[in-house]
């Protein structure tokens, strides 16, 4: 009968396979392929003018959103904003002209968008307009994409790596699967990070914190499938993937800066291990120095819930053996 063939199953896996690329070119396609501005918080110095107000109006009908103005008494308090990611660029006032300061490093589209915005704004109001990138890439990132790439690869290596432990090494008892994830995360961290930087030299990382934050992102990938193994057995991969793949990546801001995001997703990709590592990464590499706590926190958040539901509940995972060296399911 078909019910108790392999076709019943095979049919099943095509039409979720189906499922599966429809979601995956959707997911990416809606937050990337027409990224929109919606609240774009900048540092504004000097003194409300005629002028100013013509640009900043001329700039939100531009955009087609609000530049959400936080003005500040200084420059040095200004890019103080910058470096804490607070603000995404810099508007100075003075004698009828605008010096409107993008950082690059901030998200690369975000300055892109704004940089364009600005000298268009300029010309059609005939405001003076003076653009200046005070926080660029590096050379050999010009787009900002390399951060995502190498957070991509951490997440997704991450899973297949706890895949393939449940597919060729079955009989792993619960403690030795989380030594064997802890070991591929570690050497697989120091692998994207050694290749990036010193054997592409696409990157200048700080390279210790790079490694370990793209090893806490392959444990916490991994060990999300191991719990997801554990609570629902052969179908981990449909919610590990639309988690992490489906929802996580595209959310993560890595190739859309957040505020290009729709804003649901720009708020939920920073509470998954995706958003979290490339948050991590990208202030590691470009602002030195103001590291925040948050990231960490999401990542090892997830790291723990997962093994803790893992290690609970360790006797319905797949695989295992007796304490005779018999096979037998934990």
């Amino acid at each position: 009968m078909f019910t108790r063939s392999p076709f019943l199953p095979a049919t099943v896996l095509v039409l979720i396979l189906a499922a599966a690329a429809a979601l995956f070119a959707g997911s990416y396609t809606y937050t990337m392929a027409n990224p929109t501005p919606r609240h774009i918080p900048t540092a504004v110095l000097g003194t409300d003018s005629p002028t100013g107000t013509k640009f900043v109006e001329g700039m939100e009908r531009a955009l087609d959103s609000s530049l959400a103005l936080r003005p500040y008494r200084t420059r040095a308090e200004a890019l103080e904003a910058v470096n804490e990611q607070r603000v995404f660029a810099v508007m100075t006032l003075r004698d009828g002209r605008v010096a409107f300061d993008v950082a690059g490093a901030s998200g690369a589209s975000v300055a892109q968008l704004l940089a364009e915005a600005a000298v268009t704004v300029g010309r059609s109001t005939g405001v003076p307009v003076t653009v200046t990138d005070v926080k660029p890439l590096q050379k050999g990132d010009p787009r900002g994409l390399a951060l995502f790439y190498i957070s991509l690869a951490a997440v997704i290596i991450g899973f297949v790596g706890a895949i393939q432990l449940s597919v060729h090494a079955r009989p792993l008892n619960p403690a030795e699967r989380i030594t064997f994830t802890v070991l591929y995360s570690l050497l697989g961290g120091f692998a994207i990070a050694a290749t990036v930087d010193w054997l592409l030299g696409a990157l200048d990382l700080p390279f210790v914190e790079s490694w370990l934050i793209l090893a806490l992102t392959m444990f916490a990938s991994g060990m999300v499938f191991s719990m997801f193994n554990t609570l629902i057995g052969r179908w981990a991969m449909l919610p590990t993937w639309g988690l992490m793949v489906l929802l996580g990546n595209p959310s993560s801001g890595g190739a859309v800066s957040w505020p290009l995001l729709p804003s649901a997703l720009g708020h939920i990709g920073q509470w998954l291990p995706p958003g979290a590592s490339v948050n991590a990464q990208h202030t590691a590499v470009y602002f030195g120095g103001h590291q925040h706590l948050f990231p960490f926190v999401v990542l090892a958040a997830w790291a723990l819930l997962s093994s803790a539901v893992f290690w609970i509940w360790r006797h319905r995972h797949p695989g295992g053996r007796e304490r005779g060296g018999a096979h037998a399911a934990l």
